[in-house]
């Protein structure tokens, strides 16, 4: 899928401002994954024994885990597509719908959770850093 799909349709944008962040499940780290990610991003990306090494249950994968992907899953099956042609149409046309807005009040609302769990708990949670 990255060589035959992802990478092809990055070539399409400029993406040299673009970070890529994911997971650790092992499919996606395996050492040929990760090194046709680094030769894309460089070390623009963020994954289990990338350049910028994540946890994989990281609190900033979260808001994306448990609101966005749900958001965006919930409008892209709304309509029951029985192609893979408007399966593909809906998936562009939900994440060109997503408006920087939303994305701001996800990540403000998310963090407030983290502010009153930081307070509650006295812990030591690392800041979250979003770069956009």
């Amino acid at each position: 899928m990255i060589t035959n799909f992802f990478i092809p349709e990055l070539n399409n944008h400029d993406v040299q401002e673009l970070w890529f962040q994911q997971d650790g499940a092992t499919c996606h780290t395996a050492r040929a994954t990760i090194d046709l990610l680094k030769d894309t991003f460089g070390d623009r990306l963020i994954s289990r024994f990338g350049p910028v090494n994540w946890h994989p249950r990281s609190c900033d994968l979260t808001p994306l885990d448990y609101f966005l992907w749900g958001y965006v899953k919930s409008l892209v099956y709304a309509d029951k597509p029985q192609t893979l042609d408007h399966l593909e149409d809906n998936i562009r046309r939900v994440i060109a719908d997503i408006r920087p807005q939303m994305l701001e009040k996800v990540i403000e609302n998310w963090t407030s959770r983290l502010d009153y769990i930081r307070a509650s708990r006295g812990s030591h949670m690392p800041e979250i850093i979003f770069k956009m």
